[in-house]
């Protein structure tokens, strides 16, 4: 057991995070777990949650001296061995700016009141040795694909700039129930073309859910959705409804965009049992057991033209893409 007091360095961070700042080599996991079993006190009393904690609190952890200084053989080795049957992320690309990885579904990218676990920043940071790198943009926690980290200052302001201009397009592959056939043909910068919808999204403060509507309402953000249906599966779903498999751009990023647009218009996402419906989603057989994530991954991460001057010219024109792997098996 090890017990410390918060200083101004730690205070105001959240309970784990100030642990792992006091105790730079322990296991971001191995802390978690503590908190779990109810093995971290502060002020003498026992918590369970990951609260926020202030200056001149003491915080006790009952953890072995070999795990908090990151010395315990066995630990390391269960730990590496955990990491390796199910690893949480890849990286795709990285030079001394930016970091691409390719994140697996269920995962959350930063910490939150609502999650569990690990986040992904905070494991990246882990690996990489590196508490600088920081997210450019967020997916959501069971979206899988292409995300965008900063190494530095400089390089998330360029990132940032890159894409308020337009620089930075984004695009994604999924799973929609029926086959669509809605929206204006448009041909995008690169050529290719797709429909284009516009809508109005929702956003209640405090809730997570979003809304869209079709006329605007007072508050709502406009949104600009953009598709093309790279597949058509016949008869795979119930009463042998039809599927597709869409490439989505989206001009105007906001929460959940993809996935209420679309199950607005009728075509949710399969597996996505917030805007979606669980008893069609039930439907499906997923490749290891229940259909657990929203079928949907950020695929494509493209560069356009960057003018001279600024830091990630060096990337114009660059295009990151993986292929998605969708847990389901039609029937």
């Amino acid at each position: 057991m090890k017990t410390f007091k918060i200083n101004e360095k730690t205070q105001g961070k959240r309970l784990v995070r100030a642990i792992c700042t006091e105790f730079p080599k322990v296991n971001f996991s191995y802390v978690q777990k503590a908190l779990k079993n109810k093995d971290i006190r502060i002020n003498g009393k026992r918590v369970k949650s990951d609260e926020i904690v202030c200056q001149g609190e003491e915080i006790s952890v009952f953890l072995s001296d070999e795990i908090l200084q990151g010395t315990d053989p066995g630990s390391m080795i269960k730990e590496k061995e955990v990491l390796k049957s199910t690893p949480m992320y890849s990286i795709v690309y990285q030079d001394e700016n930016i970091i691409v990885i390719n994140k697996r579904p269920g995962i959350a990218v930063h910490p939150g009141e609502n999650t569990e676990g690990v986040s992904l920043i905070e494991l990246v940071r882990q690996d990489l040795g590196n508490n600088e790198i920081t997210l450019c943009h967020r997916i959501d926690m069971n979206t899988g694909g292409l995300l965008l980290l900063a190494r530095n200052k400089a390089a998330l302001a360029s990132v940032i700039h890159a894409m308020d201009e337009k620089q930075i397009s984004k695009r994604y592959r999924c799973l929609v129930r029926g086959i669509p056939d809605m929206g204006e043909a448009i041909v995008c910068d690169d050529g290719v073309r797709m429909k284009e919808m516009t809508a109005y999204l929702e956003k209640p403060t405090g809730k997570g859910d979003v809304y869209i509507h079709d006329e605007p309402k007072e508050g709502d953000l406009n949104i600009i959705t953009r598709y093309k249906i790279l597949n058509k599966y016949n008869g795979v779903g119930p009463e042998q409804e039809d599927v597709s498999e869409l490439e989505v751009e989206l001009v105007t990023g906001r929460t959940h965009q993809i996935r209420a647009h679309f199950a607005h218009l009728g075509h949710p996402l399969l597996g996505d049992g917030k805007y979606g419906r669980n008893a069609y989603n039930r439907f499906f057989e997923a490749k290891k057991g229940k259909l657990k994530f929203q079928q949907l991954y950020a695929t494509s991460l493209h560069f356009g033209l960057i003018p001279k001057g600024e830091l990630l010219i060096y990337l114009s024109n660059r295009t990151f893409t993986i292929t998605p792997h969708y847990d389901i098996t039609f029937k």
